[in-house]
C-alpha cells in the first residue's frame, strides 16, 4: 500500500474506498492527481494531503468528494 494510506483510513472510509490489492494503485494515482503531484512521489503527496485534510472541514469535505468523484462511486 501508499505510505501515506494508513493515515487516510477516515478519510477514505468517509469517501466509501475499500482499498484492495486489485485498486490501490488507481486509488494512489487518483490522490496523486488531486493534489498535483508526480505518481510515485509518497512523501510530496502525503504532505500535499495533509495540507488539505487537516484544513478546515470544507476543504477537507471537498478532498473526500474528489476522491469520490476520482473512483466514479
Amino acid at each position: 500500500m501508499s505510505c501515506y494510506f494508513r493515515h487516510m483510513k477516515d478519510i477514505l472510509e468517509a469517501a466509501g474506498v475499500v482499498v484492495t490489492k486489485e485498486n490501490k494503485t488507481q486509488i494512489d494515482r487518483i490522490i496523486h492527481n488531486i493534489v498535483n503531484v508526480e505518481y510515485k512521489n509518497c512523501p510530496t503527496t502525503w504532505k500535499a494531503v495533509k495540507e488539505r485534510i487537516r484544513g478546515d472541514e470544507e476543504t477537507k469535505r471537498r478532498f473526500i468528494i474528489m476522491v469520490k468523484e476520482g473512483l466514479k462511486l
